[in-house]
């Protein structure tokens, strides 16, 4: 996947003093939201940033938009070149593992044009794992201009996914299977999914041992998929299907888009019918 950079590729480039390289922090826990930034000033990658999922990389919750909307892009553009990110800059985001917050800011940057974006394999955990460094000195930033605009075809709204339930489009479900039935629901009033989605985990495109998928096991994770097809992407707030996304690109779906939404923007709205169980 050459979205991805390995904690050795990132080493090396720390070790030979590369300029024009920004490393994020993005850990994140959904039931302490001030968590990852507690983890952050306790240690973290030296030179890196912190970024946080609900006041840097989502907007204001609204009666719709769901329950981590997308940022106001000139707000979120501004703060990229604050941290010292432009066009031209080399990111490399981590989370505490392969998780779906580094995925967040990956899926953002690209929807932002930024083509020199990189997760880091393993995350904090692999890189302490293998005994590198560690600090909880926070750096100094060097602000720069970042000139970019919100590519709009990379998302879809609500009324979108309406017209799209009865075409060839494919609708995924990101979610743990028993959210998708509707077993079981901790964050939202109501439980199961959107009409005719199908459930692919965001977990699933890891390997037991917590890697990412890549070549033959990738393709066949997907093989029902129609590689023509449009590819709408969904989960509960538009966060973990950016894990998906990365991987089906990866894997050479072309046509895939974002519902930033989800579920939790699908049940906002009273008339929208949702299904439990399996089709």
């Amino acid at each position: 996947m050459t979205n991805l950079i390995s904690v050795e590729r990132l080493k090396k480039r720390l070790e030979n003093n590369q300029d024009n390289t920004v490393i994020v922090d993005t850990r994140f826990k959904l039931d302490d939201e001030d968590a990852g930034r507690k983890l952050y000033l306790e240690s973290h990658l030296p030179g890196a940033v912190y970024l946080d999922l609900n006041r840097d990389l989502s907007g204001k919750i609204l009666k719709h938009g769901g329950s981590h909307p997308l940022p106001d892009f000139p707000t979120f553009i501004e703060k990229l070149g604050n941290i010292g990110i432009d066009e031209d800059t080399t990111v490399v985001i981590y989370d505490e593992g392969n998780d779906m917050f580094a995925a967040r800011l990956w899926w953002l940057l690209d929807a932002l044009g930024h083509d020199k974006v990189y997760i880091l394999e393993g995350g904090y955990a692999r890189w302490v794992e293998e005994g590198n460094e560690v600090t909880d000195a926070i750096p100094s930033l060097k602000p720069k201009k970042f000139t970019a605009t919100f590519d709009e075809d990379k998302i879809v709204d609500m009324q979108t996914v309406r017209e799209k339930l009865d075409t060839d489009a494919v609708l995924i479900d990101s979610r743990a299977k028993n959210r998708y039935l509707g077993d079981y629901e901790p964050l939202y009033s109501k439980a199961g999914h959107i009409p005719g989605a199908k459930n692919y985990p965001w977990q699933a495109v890891l390997s037991a041992d917590g890697k990412w998928l890549k070549g033959e096991e990738l393709q066949q994770h997907f093989s029902d998929l129609d590689k023509n097809d449009e590819i709408i992407v969904s989960c509960g707030s538009g966060v973990s299907a950016c894990v998906n996304i990365i991987a089906l690109k990866a894997a050479g779906y072309e046509n895939v888009r974002l519902y930033p939404g989800s579920f939790s923007d699908w049940i906002s709205y009273d008339e929208n019918e949702i299904e439990i169980g399996e089709d």
